[in-house]
């Protein structure tokens, strides 16, 4: 199906729900259908650069907008979590981030910025040859030689775009500083102060503090984003 009915859609969208009876559904892709939202939606609902869907459907036509660093012209593109939206013509950049109250909102950010991208990784998997396989939240795939492999699952990779390489390893362990992507404590960020294992089927649960004050979620909401200091600063503000 093409479409779906606006109360259906993934409560992460920021749409009006009884406006019209459907919305475009995000084409198979990077990202998960309730993780992201269609780049139609995102140019005419969110940045409002469009009043209706055929000014969005020509405005992405023509190319000008530019995730992670390559145009899309497919209007049902899914952009999700930590993705980089760039317009050139207008010189504006914006990252993919989680309001409080779980919707994907679009935050601005410098030409520094825009350069990187934080990608968790969910999972490793050994490929043909003996090498290992880093499977990262936005759906890329990235190699790494059996002897050089130091990541783990949770860690955070931050990707240059421009050059289609890793920047820094940001590993998933005390002290360092995580944005929440889901539970009540969603888009707050924090320092991990303890990761409590479990021996059961339940998930890890991470303490995290913010502010002189603690909390605490599972592991699956913690997405690490620097050391000392966010790696790209805008995420943390």
């Amino acid at each position: 199906m093409s479409h779906l009915k606006r109360l259906a859609a993934p409560r992460s969208w920021r749409i009006g729900r009884k406006e019209k009876k459907f919305a475009v559904r995000p084409a198979p892709g990077p990202h998960k259908i309730e993780e992201a939202i269609p780049l139609l939606l995102v140019v005419r609902d969110t940045l409002g650069y469009a009043k209706t869907g055929r000014e969005a459907k020509k405005i992405i036509g023509e190319g000008k907008i530019v995730v992670d660093k390559k145009i899309r012209r497919d209007l049902k593109f899914p952009v999700g979590l930590m993705d980089l939206v760039e317009i050139p013509t207008t010189n504006e950049r914006w990252i993919v981030l989680l309001d409080k109250k779980g919707k994907l909102t679009l935050k601005n950010i410098s030409e520094n910025s825009s350069k990187y991208k934080l990608c968790k990784i969910l999972n490793k998997t050994v490929v043909k040859g003996g090498n290992i396989q880093l499977n990262l939240h936005d759906g890329r795939n990235l190699l790494v030689k059996k002897e050089k492999d130091e990541y783990k699952t949770n860690d955070t990779l931050l990707l240059d775009l421009e050059k289609n390489a890793v920047k820094k390893h940001l590993h998933f362990k005390e002290e360092n500083l995580a944005f929440i992507t889901g539970g009540k404590h969603k888009s707050s960020v924090g320092r991990i102060e303890e990761i409590k294992k479990t021996r059961s089927p339940e998930p890890n649960i991470v303490v995290l503090s913010k502010d002189e004050e603690k909390f605490q979620t599972v592991e699956d909401y913690v997405f690490v984003i620097g050391e000392k200091k966010a790696a790209v600063p805008e995420v943390a503000k």
